[in-house]
């Protein structure tokens, strides 16, 4: 209990304590642990004494990992640099449709000639096409292993901040990952030479080798779709590579409860080590030699927690692999010590040997959802339940009253991490598990000394695929609801797993009361005549909701990254999930993809929404049948008191004929919102959604004599110098300026003399590469930057760097 303490402790810190303070609580904690086996102690002194020491000694330890990985970070001299670096892929390239996504261990690096030092991983996109408008030869296969001297341009890993959003530069920290770029392969830079291959990282070698022969063997045709996709699946469960899915898979998984199911899981690797374990057994009782220097049992133990190891290795040794092999291990050396502890303290047990090895692995989802799933089987006595039970009804039940334990104890925890849970989870996992872990699994393994069965593998997982298919078409099939805070989705956490005890229902009955708050929580909204703003952390382009009493507005729906991802997937709907928002009205401000990208995505998810968009911007993609609704200067509208207008384009906009690209910035559509005044007398606060308008159309707009004055604007073009005009701002008037742009972006916006003349007219910037998604209500007239709010360790700190 103190190792978990102790982490959690350190995991909110927003900075770390110099090494003088992690050495000397390491030295206390020593001395407490001494003191801890002290037997002239009482007993109860002994317990607290360790539970403090086994604290602070995880507390000291996690600090000085952290100091100790922080000192290899990327020079800021070095960001944005050209570098030529020689280093070895240490990863399986992954494939995508615009390049190849790589890891590299770097061995040298030079800079003008110069050499200097980088960190010992870095993460690389290669792109096909060109960047920055440069020219680039196709990307040429590349093997884990091999040895290559690139040109690249670095950054320190940068990540967006929104509420309830992934965290991307945790998930890089933990991957031992401290810088990231891109390859500059165009015709002004040294061509890319492959130096030979290397016996470095064998695994990664072999795990290349086998994903790459199951989708060339499954994947190889184009006339069956339905063999491509399933060969994602196979590739995953074999290599753990589970980009090699297809993102629809990924959605009817997650829809019906069984994503767990289709990456390397602890369910999968307790698996193996079961059936491992027994054909160890098996074999060491053929020797009568074997058996009489160790006891075959014993030999079972060792070697199923060796081979499982092994296995989680070759699949990339992700987390759930580590988490499932040292419980696996901490097992068996109990087991091996003729030690009989109580479960509880095996399983705390195993929780403290997770920590020590990984800290930051209590952050992610999956180390709740397996700990609070083994701690539930285990309190409901279903091994003793499963023994019991020999004939196969029995199992049956068994089976089937296992899973809706685990079921009933984890939906609660689904809800707190992820605002949503699978209602037809029980029905698709008493399928799922038995079929994967049982046909699915072994023929895909198998497939590696016999690469036939991959075909039914590949079949399997089609036929599965049907089963699954059928139950996300069902109505109410994922219940969706507002993340609930910490304390509602603990209480809902002890309901659910009370409800799930072998108890008497008089007292199981006490959690349905705990489950209510979090499954009633409905977030915060703004008072009748008031709003908020919120100006989303997208990268380079922009997504804006506004929110009243009772309605809600986005404004522009956010890039799209590539074909097959966009901010209004990855960023805009889930947040919209998280806080239960039902959108209104969604408005395009003009059809450029830096704006629009997402909205397909968000209609999709938003069908009720009504879709306000200017002239131009019918040509965003959009969900068939979906037509905006042409946005004029003069529309208003009312909701809960505030005060919506339409300020731009005006009507002559229209009829302007030629290219769409070089009029689509004069078509933004620009919006004021203004709230009521405020029983102290005080006026309204105003927000001012500018799109991409440039000087020309800012001038219209004062010389229309437009009511332009606001406490809020979201600055016009991302900050670009073509935008922002010194009338333009003096007639606005804003006490906070918001720029909506990417880090580092090719761009350079917000442009320096932009900046400079906000600051001229005494108007504070916030930046969302700065900032993260900034939150602004129209009462209290500030502005709230999540990425300071949420700050930890590992988040890079922007705050003294140019954003050039």
């Amino acid at each position: 209990m103190g190792v978990l303490l102790g982490t959690a402790v350190q995991l909110q810190q927003p900075a770390l304590p110099g090494w003088p303070v992690h050495a000397a609580v390491l030295a206390c904690a020593l001395a407490l642990l001494g003191l801890a086996v002290w037997r002239r102690l009482p007993a109860g002194g002994r317990a607290a004494l360790a539970l403090s020491g086994a604290a602070a000694l995880a507390w000291a330890l996690c600090g000085l990992r952290a100091l100790t990985f922080m000192a290899g970070s990327l020079a800021p001299a070095l960001q944005g640099q050209d570098v030529v670096v020689t280093g070895i892929v240490a990863a399986m390239p992954q494939p995508r449709e615009d390049g190849l996504r790589l890891r590299l261990a770097p061995e040298s690096a030079l800079l003008a000639g110069r050499a200097v030092a980088l960190p010992s991983l870095i993460d690389l996109s290669w792109y096909a096409t060109g960047w920055s408008g440069e020219d680039a030869a196709p990307v040429p296969s590349v093997r884990a292993g091999e040895r290559w001297r690139l040109t690249v341009r670095l950054k320190s890993p940068h990540g967006a901040r929104n509420p309830h959003g992934f965290d991307y530069e945790l998930w890089l920290w933990e991957q031992g990952v401290q810088a990231t770029g891109y390859v500059r392969s165009g015709a002004r830079n040294p061509a890319p030479e492959r130096l030979g291959a290397t016996w470095q990282h064998p695994v990664e070698q072999m795990r290349q080798g086998v994903r790459d022969a199951i989708l060339r063997r499954l994947a190889g045709g184009e006339e069956d779709a339905a063999r491509r996709r399933a060969a994602g699946v196979v590739a995953a469960l074999v290599t753990g590579d589970q980009r090699a899915i297809d993102r629809a898979d990924w959605d009817v998984f997650r829809i019906t409860g069984v994503a767990h199911l289709m990456s390397i899981s602890g369910l999968h690797i307790t698996l193996f080590a079961w059936l491992a374990s027994a054909a160890v057994q098996w074999l060491w009782r053929r020797s009568a030699r074997l058996c009489l220097g160790v006891p075959a049992p014993h030999a079972a133990l060792l070697g199923g927690v060796a081979l499982a190891g092994a296995y989680a290795l070759f699949s990339g040794w992700g987390v759930p692999a580590q988490r499932t092999v040292l419980m696996l291990a901490c097992v068996a050396l109990l087991r091996l010590s003729g030690r009989r502890w109580p479960w509880p303290q095996v399983w705390l047990l195993a929780c403290a040997a997770v920590l020590l090895a990984d800290p930051w692995a209590m952050l992610q989802a999956g180390f709740w959802l397996s700990f609070v799933a083994v701690g539930v089987l285990f309190a409901t006595d279903m091994r003793a339940n499963n023994q019991a039970n020999t004939t196969a009804g029995g199992r049956f039940l068994s089976l089937l009253r296992e899973q809706w334990v685990v079921t009933l104890a984890l939906s609660p925890l689904t809800l707190l991490l992820f605002g949503q849970v699978s209602v037809v989870s029980l029905l698709a996992n008493l399928l799922a598990i038995p079929w994967t872990t049982l046909v699915v699994l072994p023929l895909a393994l198998g497939g590696v000394l016999w690469p036939v069965l991959w075909h039914a593998a590949a079949a399997s997982v089609s036929l599965l695929g049907l089963w699954l298919q059928w139950l996300a078409a069902w109505p109410w099939a994922q219940l969706t609801l507002p993340v609930a805070p910490l304390w509602a989705g603990a209480a809902a956490v002890c309901g659910g797993v009370l409800l799930a005890l072998r108890l008497p229902w008089r007292l199981r009955l006490l959690g349905l009361p705990l489950l209510l708050p979090a499954l009633a929580w409905q977030p915060a909204r703004p008072a009748p005549g008031q709003f908020d703003v919120l100006a989303l952390d997208i990268g380079q382009g922009q997504a804006v909701l506004v929110r009243t009493a009772q309605h809600s507005l986005l404004y522009d729906t956010g890039p799209r990254y590539s074909g097959t991802a966009d901010a209004g997937e990855r960023v805009v709907v889930p947040l919209l999930q998280a806080l239960g928002e039902r959108l209104d009205l969604v408005v395009l401000s003009h059809g450029d993809s830096d704006h629009t990208g997402g909205a397909s995505a968000v209609l999709r998810r938003q069908p009720q929404a009504r879709l306000l968009g200017a002239p131009g911007a019918s040509s965003a993609p959009l969900p068939p049948g979906v037509v905006p609704q042409p946005c004029l200067a003069g529309q208003r509208w009312q909701w809960d008191g505030v005060e919506f207008a339409v300020l731009h384009p005006f009507a002559p906009a229209v009829q302007v004929d030629g290219a769409r690209a070089p009029i689509s910035n004069a078509r933004s559509c620009v919006v004021r919102v203004q709230a009521q005044p405020a029983q102290s007398g005080r006026s309204g606060g105003a927000a001012l959604l500018t799109g991409d308008i440039e000087r020309a159309q800012e001038q219209a707009l004062l010389a229309a004599s437009a009511p332009l004055a606001a406490d809020l604007l979201l600055v016009p073009h991302h900050g670009s110098k073509t935008s922002s005009s010194d009338a333009f701002i003096a007639a606005v008037r804003p006490s906070a300026a918001l720029v909506q742009a990417g880090w580092r972006n090719r761009f350079g916006h917000p442009a320096a003399e932009v900046a400079q003349r906000y600051r001229a007219h005494g108007v504070p910037l916030a930046q969302t590469p700065v900032c993260g998604a900034a939150a602004w209500a129209s009462d209290t007239r500030t502005v709230r930057c999540e990425r300071s709010a949420s700050r930890r360790y590992w988040h890079h700190r922007l705050d003294d760097e140019p954003p050039g």
